[in-house]
């Protein structure tokens, strides 16, 4: 390899590593070479099989993704690293046996990781992680001691690229085992730490060595010179690329987007300027090895697209909806351009590292080379079919294609491997001395233990598989699978019975429109499941009662919860039972002070409503978000706003106008819908629950005239409204007549606490507000009242939105000379009567009008309908 480093290739050798360099061709050393190469095989062998039964595996794509990402390219790039890293410092080969520990330690740590986390074990997991962290950090620390004291060639910066991409596999592994171990937090929290973990390991342990290997590889297998300004262009690389992953990783772990999107451009910058170079170097050149000069050019444009596109979604929606667009490219990040990397460099190495002579190296060559035109064109039209939005089972099978396509190139390295065993004593070490074969042991270890994992995730009753509905297999020993649906907030079956020492396996899918996941107490958790996703939790034997629940704010106290109950006997599923939630005390806020002052700078909402806008189409856009409010005199909660208030925007018009409202959602952790009462129309489409980072638009025309509620459409109704979810429509009456001031208030309960928590949602359930408010915030118009002129008339829009409480408008001091209520007049100015009280059941809506006779202040003295526990009050003067 360092024939061409500093000049051009030898003649006779356009590859510049016609001969296997002088500091590695000690038995010992290609030995171990050998026995690393069986092990990235039987970690590929093994991801394929995975592969091959996902449909009938859920469990099986996870082990696939690990065993191919941390199995076979964590090994490859271990031994490799080394390698070039010995010839650009032109150092001294580092110890084997130590080399062998820190390999052995790595592939026993992965496999430690697989059982431990679809077994359900933390600890395990937990150690293994630790495992393979310090594996990683004794590789870094090997990497920066073969810099000491050596002068290195001109690509002698490339080594830097491995010492970064293994900080990024010590970051990957810490992130992975806090995901795994329950350590990620919430919902939203996860989502971050996820995303950061998929892009260290992806972008940073992997993309950056092989950035960082074309430099130095791509002239090669090319057998030309490398470019002059080579050196110059790979820090410059490294530079963008490390420093666009660092601000990356960290703002996606930390949940800031644009930081984020700043960080990936900055990647991206580093791998156009790398494939700038890379494209330079191809003309008038004539391949050594057209197959892994074609596999390493189709990876590297696989890269360049993948980054491209993971930066566009990223830009253009939430954190959370970047999740699934990260799932998207996943194919063409593992197969299109981590595989294709790892054939592409087998193909080239393989025959230099285990030939003995240019005649034999022409012959593995040749095998490794058969038929790899079809294996391209399968291998990279799979990864199309699998990352574009086709439907049916075209994504299925794309990555069969892609499949077969790694297979075949399995079964032509095979005999490679095998032949070039034999003509090496199993066990030689560099001095000659007979010793165990610690890496061929570690591979047996390795099989075993992946195959232990499959079998025991296989699933199934013993008795004959899963049982829904009631009975089952039980005792000590038994296995029992037992389907679990999410729908209308509920978790079927609720209760779930089983014999003690019975090993539990969840089937959980998701059937309703809004993403959901499952935690087991103490016990493994899903991801987010979008509707129809399906992921499987192993418990392992069960020997005590355990809860489940959905995490998502609100979703437990609400009752999405599944009891997992050890009995003596039959084992049942209760698919009727409803549940137990431990309900916690409500809060006491009897001490809440409405006479104490609001926050500096604090304003009461602006209950004027404004004229109608013109035309006959009246366009808005709304965002579902949560915002921090002063709801009482300082008293500060996160609310649920739609247009960042509660209550949301009024809107107004006439009766025929079109309202056309776009409702955003920027909630990163749950979905919203939205609810016009003002409008007739099929509720399917329009009054859907959309995903945080997604949008609808909702059109309906109003036909009748009155106060109309609209709330979030979303189960629970109750938290939805609850905590702030909902707005008055104003539709003035044909020929209503002008009045000196118009006002609206929409009366509401107010729930102080935790949005969605236990305590909370057991006050609304038991419709035990802490104050009833007007347009949001208690007392507001105490403090700040609404001003009129004495004589003036006035017209009072009121919206009751519950949610569970109608009220009795009145006015001190006044009498309505109008009353209007659900959309008829009940008292008409100029007659004889009068009102005191305009009553509103939850959800209803009205106007009165009355005239102030003289200066002086008129508080509402309104109250509910139900229990009067503390109602708005409103102050005019």
């Amino acid at each position: 390899m360092t024939a061409v480093v500093g000049g051009p290739a030898p003649a006779g050798d356009a590859s510049g590593v016609g001969r296997y360099p002088s500091r590695f061709r000690a038995s010992g050393v290609k030995a171990r070479h050998l026995r690393a190469h069986v092990l990235v095989v039987v970690w590929l062998g093994l991801a394929l099989v995975a592969v091959a039964v996902q449909e009938t595996l859920p469990v099986a794509r996870w082990l696939a993704v690990h065993m191919f990402l941390l199995g076979a390219v964590t090994t490859a790039v271990l031994i490799w690293s080394e390698h070039f890293a010995v010839a650009l410092l032109h150092a001294k080969v580092p110890d084997e046996r130590w080399s062998t520990a820190r390999l052995a330690t790595a592939n026993l740590a992965v496999a430690g990781l697989l059982v431990g986390v679809w077994a359900a074990r933390p600890l395990l997991t937990a150690v293994a992680a630790v495992a393979l962290a310090a594996a990683a950090t004794a590789h870094l620390v090997v990497l920066v001691r073969l810099g000491r004291g050596t002068l290195g060639g001109r690509l002698k910066p490339i080594v830097s690229y491995y010492r970064a991409a293994t900080a990024a596999l010590i970051a990957g592994t810490v992130l992975g085992a806090l995901l795994a171990t329950g350590g990620a937090g919430g919902p939203d929290r996860y989502a971050g730490l996820r995303l950061a973990h998929l892009h260290v390991t992806l972008l940073g342990w992997i993309g950056l060595p092989v950035l960082g290997t074309l430099f130095m590889l791509w002239p090669t297998v090319l057998g030309v010179r490398m470019k002059d300004r080579t050196t110059k262009v790979s820090r410059r690389v490294l530079w963008l690329a490390g420093s666009g992953l660092v601000t990356a990783v960290t703002a996606l772990a930390l949940g800031r987007r644009w930081p984020a999107v700043a960080g990936l451009a900055l990647y991206l910058a580093g791998v156009a300027l790398a494939a700038h170079l890379f494209a330079r170097t191809v003309r008038h050149s004539r391949p050594v090895s057209a197959a892994a000069a074609w596999t390493l050019a189709a990876a590297t444009c696989w890269l360049t697209v993948a980054v491209a596109a993971d930066l566009v979604r990223l830009a253009t929606g939430p954190l959370a909806a970047a999740q699934t667009a990260i799932d998207a490219l996943l194919p063409v990040l593992l197969v299109g351009f981590v595989a294709q990397v790892l054939f592409g460099a087998l193909t080239y190495l393989l025959p230099v590292v285990l030939s003995t002579g240019p005649r034999d190296r022409a012959a593995v060559r040749a095998q490794l080379e058969r038929g790899w035109p079809a294996r391209a064109v399968a291998l990279n039209t799979g990864v199309a079919l699998a990352a574009l939005p086709l439907p049916g089972p075209a994504p299925t099978a794309g990555l069969l294609l892609a499949a077969l396509s790694g297979a075949a190139f399995l079964a032509l390295v095979a005999p490679v491997l095998v032949r070039s065993g034999k003509g090496l004593p199993a066990d030689a070490g560099p001095d000659g001395v007979s010793r165990r074969p610690a890496l061929w042991g570690t591979a047996a270890g390795v099989v075993l233990t992946v195959l232990a994992v499959l079998a025991a995730n296989s699933g199934g009753d013993p008795a004959g598989g899963t049982n829904a509905a009631g009975t089952a297999g039980a005792g000590d020993g038994a296995t029992r699978t037992v389907a679990v649906t999410m729908a209308d907030m509920r978790i079927r079956p609720a209760r779930v019975e089983v014999a003690a020492g019975t090993s539990l396996r969840l089937e959980v899918t998701n059937d309703d429109a809004q993403r959901h996941d499952l935690k087991v107490e103490e016990g493994p958790a899903t991801p987010m499941l979008a509707k129809g996703d399906t992921r499987v939790l192993d418990l392992g034997p069960v020997t005590r009662d355990r809860q489940a629940w959905c995490t998502l704010p609100g979703h437990r106290a609400a009752g999405m919860t599944m009891d997992i109950v050890v009995k003596d006997g039959t084992a049942t599923d209760t698919a009727g039972h409803q549940g137990h939630t431990p309900v916690a005390a409500p809060d006491d806020h009897g001490a809440l002070d409405l006479s104490a002052d609001y926050s500096a700078g604090w304003r009461s909402r602006d209950a004027a409503l404004a004229p109608a806008p013109g035309g006959t189409v009246h366009r808005v856009e709304l965002h579902a978000a949560h915002t921090t409010v002063e709801v009482a005199p300082g008293v500060k909660q996160q609310m649920w706003t739609f247009g960042g208030t509660a209550p949301g925007p009024t809107l107004h018009g006439k009766v025929g106008d079109v309202f056309e409202v776009t409702l955003v959602n920027d909630d990163p952790g749950m979905g919203h819908g939205i609810d016009f009462h003002a409008g007739s129309l099929a509720p399917d489409r329009p009054m859907r629950t959309i995903e945080s980072g997604e949008r609808l638009v909702y059109r309906f025309r109003a036909e009748r005239a009155g106060a109309w509620l609209y709330h979030c459409s979303t189960a629970p109704m109750l938290q939805h409204m609850g905590n702030g979810m909902y707005g008055a429509v104003v539709i003035d009456p044909p020929g209503l007549a002008k009045v000196d001031r118009e006002y609206v208030l929409v009366s509401s309960a107010l729930y102080l606490g935790t949005p969605g928590s236990t305590a909370q949602v057991a006050k609304m359930r038991q419709n035990t507000p802490d104050a009833w408010v007007f347009n949001g915030m208690a007392n507001q118009y105490a403090k700040q009242p609404l001003k009129l002129r004495a004589g003036e008339r006035a017209r009072f829009w009121v919206v009751a939105a519950g949610p569970s409480d109608g009220i009795a408008f009145h006015i001190v001091g006044t009498v309505f000379d109008t009353v209007y209520k659900e959309g008829a007049h009940l008292l008409e100015p100029g007659g004889a009567g009068g009102a005191q009280v305009l009553d509103l059941a939850a959800a209803q809506g009205g106007f009165v009008e009355t005239t102030f006779p003289e200066a002086g202040h008129y508080p509402s003295s309104t109250t509910t309908c139900a229990t009067p526990k503390r109602a708005p009050t409103a102050w005019w003067r």
